[in-house]
């Protein structure tokens, strides 16, 4: 028995699906294998800069923790409250030797749990100095529920 057909084989339907498989295939395999092409840099003329010329800004750093122990400078010199504006002129006076045209100012940082009355204290001798004075302050983070 011959089965007939009325399909005549043409030439002109071409199937793509095996195409669009391998181009999507190599597609993938370039993505994957290709390094991140890093940004073009510009050409940017940075600025000439005097090594010797001063800050703009010159900070000494005074921190109170939470148990009141006063650090003062860079090197956090350890100082009680009778000897602290001591300790703060003599900081102050080195940082204006080194850089006599520097706009200095004295950073207080405070802990969140010093007393009012203590932070008061500490905020006078060191207005009495007659330099800038900057509050800092950093909310503690705390794992607790209150």
């Amino acid at each position: 028995m011959k089965l007939k057909t009325h399909l005549h084989p043409t030439s002109s339907l071409v199937d793509l699906t095996p195409l669009v498989d391998v181009v999507l295939l190599m597609l993938i395999f370039f993505i994957i294998t290709s390094d991140i092409l890093p940004f073009k840099s510009l050409n940017i003329d940075p600025p000439v800069i005097d090594l010797a010329a001063p800050p703009r800004t010159t900070q000494v750093l005074v921190i109170m923790d939470a148990q009141n122990v006063i650090y003062v400078g860079s090197k956090k010199e350890i100082v009680d409250l009778e000897s602290f504006q001591e300790s703060l002129q003599a900081e102050i006076d080195k940082f204006r030797k080194m850089h006599s045209d520097a706009d200095l100012a004295v950073v207080l940082s405070l802990d969140r749990s010093v007393e009012y009355g203590d932070f008061l204290r500490l905020f006078a001798l060191t207005q009495q100095l007659g330099v800038k004075i900057r509050l800092m302050y950093h909310e503690a983070c705390s794992t607790s529920n209150v």
